[in-house]
């Protein structure tokens, strides 16, 4: 059996003020019955869905992009705003667009703004994701030690803030 090599989206490949969109995905009842299979939280009214279900969905989203993923070392933080709720048969797509890309030794700090549309082209959810990435050469930080920064990545504190805007 032969191994595969994975390609992923280094720090040097990220590009300042870049924007990505992800294919649309139509909310079904379907969906609101897995989330609520998983996280125990019964369904309220049948055509609404959890805030946060779209949140997830993008996530899966961004994987059907054509760009590899981003080597991302740590998560840093996520900061998330509801602007108005989605509702069963709303088809969703996600747009992202890099607006800090700040080196480090190791790697360097990327934040994203991504926002969740509907078919109308209204902004359902918005936000702010922090990834620490890797750089594409890492060298070690210590002769014969592996990487300090990839080592203490699993250490780094999540920031998340989910608010409802009124």
């Amino acid at each position: 059996m032969t191994a595969s090599v994975v390609e992923r989206f280094y720090f040097e490949d990220v590009v300042l003020h870049g924007v990505l969109e992800t294919p649309g995905i139509t909310l079904t009842q379907a969906h609101v019955m897995l989330y609520a299979g998983l996280g125990g939280e019964p369904p309220g009214d049948p055509e609404s869905i959890p805030d946060l279900l779209p949140l997830f969905l993008s996530t899966g989203l961004g994987w059907r992009v054509p760009q590899p993923p981003l080597a991302v070392l740590a998560f840093l933080g996520l900061e998330w705003n509801v602007i108005r709720p989605a509702r069963v048969g709303d088809t969703i797509h996600s747009r992202s667009r890099t607006v800090v890309k700040r080196a480090m030794r190791e790697g360097g700090v990327v934040i994203e703004e991504r926002e969740m549309i509907d078919q109308r082209g209204e902004t359902l959810q918005r936000g702010r994701f922090t990834f620490l990435v890797a750089r594409r050469e890492a060298t070690p930080s210590i002769p014969g030690r592996g990487s300090r920064l990839a080592e203490g990545a699993a250490d780094r504190v999540l920031d998340f803030r989910l608010r409802r805007i009124p």
